[in-house]
């Protein structure tokens, strides 16, 4: 037992050293053709074994950070030299495979093979530990571009330092779908999800609807853009917001939580007859969970969903929905890389477009009452972004 715990002990040591030396390197506080400290400094630094040290070294020389020059020390690399003539450019989503990603992916690629462009996929299944893992190993690739889905963007970023060795190294970056707080300046292709949000609240209150809960995603813009739009609605409308009424989920419970406390504020008899959901999926899946309480959608409960998917068309209830251009917003995204990278020293006049919502009516919400909604429809200010309508 002492032995393992020793084991374990010297791992995490060499790991801690080769994590902050790497961080430095990409922070920029050792560039290239630094020479690192010796092993004996280091090793006096932290503490720790030159055997440890050399370990750690290892590390960093195998991944390309470092090399060694017999009789003079150690030096930092150059990660990569960007040629800006590879035509090669990376995008990076929180998934790949499923829901909407795939038609995003595939508006990327229409312009950009049209253009002579070659595509590097890297997914980071909405995880910032992956999404910094992803950045690191760009920036040891000669890529020109990035179009880059930021993941959990609601949270602050802790690994900023990697866009801006992006900006160092004159790699241009497009954030689709969300940007994050601290860099919300830079270009960018998104929904108008407060928007969206705001259409299909509206939409139930013009059915009558009065007890409308929400469920959505705490982790994401996109989760609290919707929310927006929601709690705007119920103002425009003279209905009380009531944060009881909110069903809140990360990415980590988001195949549990919902469906749960759906079912426990039924076994409580809390009243509600309509339902906003953060995406078709979750809709699906709320749809489910009435079932299951023997409440009929619509006939008791209407439900909503967000994107238009191919779930919302294609379940067994046809979604009523927000409309999301998934293969425009791509093709937006890629011409407006483009452009950066096509010019590089210039003001981009156009660089964040926020897209239109469009709500889809099907067969998940009936009618209540008389109650009439409102006709406003804008909760962003115009002046921010330039709105498109696809």
């Amino acid at each position: 037992m002492g032995q393992m715990a020793k084991h374990e002990g010297q791992k995490l040591k060499y790991y801690t050293l080769s994590v902050d030396l790497k961080r430095m390197i990409l922070d920029g506080d050792i560039q290239a053709g630094d020479r690192l400290p010796s092993e004996n400094e280091l090793a006096s630094r932290y503490n720790i074994s030159r055997h440890t040290v050399r370990k750690a070294l290892a590390i960093l020389e195998n991944e390309g950070y470092i090399y060694a020059e017999h009789g003079k020390g150690t030096f930092c690399s150059e990660l990569v030299r960007h040629s800006k003539t590879s035509r090669n450019i990376a995008v990076v989503t929180t998934y790949l495979s499923d829901y909407i990603f795939p038609k995003v992916v595939q508006g990327i690629d229409s312009v950009m093979t049209e253009k002579g462009y070659s595509i590097i996929l890297k997914n980071t299944r909405n995880s910032r530990k992956a999404e910094a893992r992803c950045l690191e190993e760009l920036l040891q690739k000669d890529i020109e571009g990035l179009i880059i889905e930021p993941s959990k963007s609601e949270i602050f970023c802790k690994h900023i330092s990697l866009y801006e060795r992006l900006e160092q190294f004159g790699i241009p970056y497009v954030f689709i779908q969300a940007c994050l707080e601290q860099i919300k300046d830079k270009p960018q292709v998104k929904m108008d999800d407060c928007k969206g949000g705001y259409l299909v609240t509206n939409y139930l209150i013009s059915l009558g609807h009065r007890n409308i809960l929400g469920v959505f995603k705490a982790d994401d813009t996109q989760g609290m853009e919707r929310h927006r739009g929601y709690v705007q609605a119920l103002q425009e409308a003279g209905i009380l917001y009531n944060p009881d009424n909110i069903i809140w989920f990360h990415t980590e419970d988001r195949a549990m939580k919902p469906f749960a406390a759906l079912q426990e504020m039924v076994r409580k008899g809390y009243p509600f007859d309509a339902v906003v959901c953060y995406n078709d999926q979750i809709a699906v899946e709320i749809i489910k969970a009435l079932e299951e309480c023997k409440l009929g959608v619509p006939e008791q409960v209407s439900v909503t969903g967000y994107d238009n998917s191919f779930i919302a068309e294609n379940s067994r209830i046809k979604l009523t929905t927000i409309a999301h251009p998934q293969d425009k917003l791509g093709e937006m995204a890629a011409k407006l890389l483009l452009e950066l990278i096509q010019n590089p020293n210039a003001e981009i006049a156009e660089n964040k477009i926020l897209i239109e919502p469009e709500l889809i009516v099907r067969e998940s919400c009936k009618r209540r009452g008389n109650f009439a909604a409102t006709e406003k429809t804008s909760c962003i200010d115009d002046h921010t972004s330039n709105k498109v309508k696809v």
